[in-house]
């Protein structure tokens, strides 16, 4: 049975929402006011809290804030209940790191709806964590640039320009791919369109690789940056090589789950983080992928759209983050629209 821990000053509201929580079969854990919400929090350690934001001792925002900073519950999802309704005061919350709202008065349909929606997305979170662990577990050592020579050389080079389909979301794979020149990115996206940034690959990565291992269809699409060169590798090849020789498909499985880390956190602060620090931790990708001298850093060249897509965030907030931070003199955008990076210690360190 899930936990869930309810926060809320109002004693008729409470006990309703409460009573709401246990017909849904949760177990409910109730406190009066901020200061008392997070000691219950700490000592029960909930699957969800649910919070009011005008409180006495302390409010709702310096709940969250608490919580955020609290290494055993700053992964909990958090939902505000609250009368504001001003676009502002969603705002403010959303950009703290909230996960959802709910406004008074509300129906027992709408609070059940948006406690099983965000139960249910941390669940598969969760799940796609758990996955990706069952594959590090095969990793300890990386390729050399032997066995990369051996899988990339003599093998057909095909050139992509910006934005040309390599593979698609629902596609069979039957190719190997390796970046020779070029950035690509993988993402997937909604019925409407909109685009979720999946992975950043450059010159040297392997691409494609986890349907090939588990026999599945595509899960994203990939597309270049920029004009890009791939070496492409039959997928008949690939299990030719690795069947006939164990230690290389050991090693060539652990290179190729070697980002798993990287992708376990990504999926977290896309989960959880606030909208400054989303949209820093995507230039600190972009940054780390693509420019290694920290001396003489580079431009980073990438539409709106693309950035927005990997922070995981509205376009129109991504842009007035930007700014924000230029106004800060994190960084600076050149007239071309390009990314200067000014400050990435401050940006690596953005609060959340």
């Amino acid at each position: 049975m899930k936990k869930i821990l309810l926060i809320e000053d109002n004693e008729d509201i409470r006990d309703n929402a409460a009573e709401i929580l246990q017909l849904g079969n949760y177990e409910v854990i109730v406190a009066e006011n901020g200061k008392a919400g997070m000691v219950k929090a700490m000592q029960h350690k909930p699957d969800l809290i649910i919070c009011d934001i005008m409180m006495p001792f302390l409010d709702g925002y310096g709940v969250l804030h608490a919580i955020h900073k609290n290494d055993a519950l700053k992964n909990v999802p958090f939902i505000f209940l609250t009368a504001k309704t001003e676009r502002s005061d969603f705002r403010k919350g959303m950009e703290l790191g909230a996960d959802d709202y709910i406004t008074k008065p509300f129906t027992g349909t709408e609070l059940l709806n948006a406690v099983d929606s965000r139960l249910k997305k941390i669940s598969s979170i969760k799940e796609e964590l758990s996955r990706m662990d069952e594959l590090q577990y095969l990793m300890k050592n990386t390729l050399g640039q032997d066995d990369y020579q051996l899988f990339a050389e003599g093998r057909n080079i095909n050139k992509y320009k910006k934005k040309q389909s390599i593979y698609s979301e629902g596609d069979r794979p039957y190719y190997l791919f390796y970046i020779i020149k070029g950035k690509v990115k993988t993402f997937k996206s909604n019925d409407y369109g909109k685009e979720l940034v999946t992975e950043l690959y450059s010159e040297g990565d392997f691409l494609g690789y986890v349907p090939l291992l588990e026999d599945t269809l595509y899960k994203d699409s990939a597309v270049p940056f920029e004009s890009s060169e791939i070496a492409v590798i039959p997928r008949k090849d690939f299990e030719q090589m690795i069947n006939n020789n164990r230690e290389l498909a050991q090693r060539f499985i652990r290179l190729l789950a070697k980002n798993i880390a990287e992708k376990e956190e990504h999926l977290v602060n896309l989960a959880y983080n606030s909208l400054r620090k989303k949209v820093a931790d995507a230039l600190v990708i972009l940054y780390r992928k693509y420019y290694t001298n920290e001396a003489q850093p580079g431009s980073i060249v990438i539409s709106r759209g693309s950035l927005a897509s990997i922070a995981g965030t509205a376009k129109e907030s991504m842009i007035r983050t930007l700014s924000d931070f230029k106004n800060e003199k994190l960084i600076d955008i050149n007239d071309d629209g390009s990314i200067q990076i000014l400050n990435l210690k401050k940006l690596e360190l953005m609060l959340n």
